[in-house]
């Protein structure tokens, strides 16, 4: 939790300091947990799940999968998942290990590193981490989340989205999804922003969700574009919600949260990572037939990970805002990277073989179900 001077310098800083000193405020923060944790900005390096379901349990060919995720709503199938023991059940006698993650790009370095196999990430961050790895580094193996994204507003500021101009509108982090969301839907409506600075008609302000409630109080930012349960809490400040994100795409449905392989673990354990699949849309099917109970199990997974739990009543809110799939929505994907073209942060990339779907249809095949499309951006 921020502290009091924390409060004090935010709501005396003007608005061309107000980054510097979030950003900085966020590299502090990292830097705790770097000391702490030892490991890409994780705060529950290399834990162990439950292992129920290993007694017995099917020998695959990797003794461990090391799976990282974000302590925070829109990755509840992770959360929900590694909870009731979903994903250690299937894997049988191969253990699970996770780490958390903050942002991102960690998240990426992370599996580039070798430090984990499979993920539960962003749209943006995938796409970047294959772009710069010249399609080498990871696959996009499955779906995991759609929605819970908002703008919310300072009311006695912004009545309408003519009022924008001038305000400060936090995002979580430079070139995160929501950040190209929101640099895409200003460029659309005529603002000019810097995209790398966040200067300009509309001044975009970086800062990490566990921030962004205490800026939003001391009045050192007017309002945010960020996901669930962030959007909730803010509204519980007394924020209103300006805009629903889901507003901004056909049928309302868009990524969220991907599910990412490293290439190097897909060629070798593809049983292992069929067997992740397996857990996973056993989990989404669980979070829907069982909302009341994996809305519970999402918060004492958070908290289990370092994370806050939420107030009863904000839980409900943010729960009923997301939708969880299995279909990883691709063709979103394409428009998620345009947007992040359109926006100044990313040249046109080369999405080709970004995904393999090829597990998850065998998995959904199993299940009786059909299969879902790469949007022609599978891999050949």
């Amino acid at each position: 939790m921020p502290s009091d001077a924390f409060l004090r310098t935010a709501k005396r800083l003007g608005p061309r300091r107000i980054r510097r000193f979030a950003a900085a405020s966020v590299a502090a923060l990292s830097v705790v947990s770097l000391l702490g944790a030892c490991g890409y900005g994780s705060r529950a390096a290399d834990r162990t799940a439950p292992v129920a379901g290993t007694d017995g349990g099917p020998k695959l060919s990797a003794g461990t999968v090391r799976i990282g995720y974000f302590a925070n709503l829109t990755h509840s199938t992770a959360l929900v998942g590694l909870q009731e023991g979903i994903f250690q059940k299937e894997l049988g006698a191969t253990r699970v290990k996770t780490q958390v993650f903050n942002a991102g790009p960690a998240e990426i370095e992370a599996l580039n590193a070798g430090s984990i196999d499979i993920g539960w990430i962003g749209p943006s961050p995938a796409i970047n981490g294959y772009t710069k790895s010249d399609g080498k580094s990871l696959r996009i193996i499955g779906g995991s989340a759609s929605g819970g994204v908002k703008l919310v507003v300072n009311p006695a500021k912004v009545q309408g989205l003519e009022d924008l101009g001038g305000k400060r509108i936090a995002t979580p982090q430079l070139g995160n999804t929501q950040d190209v969301a929101l640099l895409n839907y200003l460029a659309g409506k005529g603002f000019r922003v810097d995209s790398q600075s966040g200067e300009g008609d509309v001044s975009v302000v970086r800062a990490d969700n566990k921030v962004t409630p205490d800026a939003y109080k001391s009045g050192a930012i007017d309002g945010a574009w960020v996901p669930e349960p962030t959007a909730s809490k803010l509204v519980s400040l007394g924020a209103k919600e300006l805009l629903d994100e889901k507003s901004l795409w056909p049928d309302g449905r868009f990524v969220i949260t991907t599910i990412i392989v490293s290439q190097k673990f897909l060629q070798e354990h593809p049983d292992v990572v069929e067997a992740v699949l397996r857990g996973s849309v056993k989990t989404n099917a669980f979070i829907k037939t069982n909302s009341e109970q994996a809305g519970a199990d999402a918060d004492a997974r958070i908290k289990a990970d370092g994370g806050a739990t939420l107030d009863a009543s904000l839980l409900g809110s943010a729960w009923q805002e997301l939708d969880f799939l299995d279909d990883p929505l691709a063709g979103t994907l394409q428009a998620e990277a345009d947007h992040a073209v359109t926006a100044g942060l990313l040249k046109r990339p080369d999405l080709n073989g970004i995904y393999d779907l090829t597990l998850l249809n065998r998995v959904l095949q199993a299940e009786g179900r059909p299969a879902v499309v790469d949007a022609g951006l599978g891999t050949k």
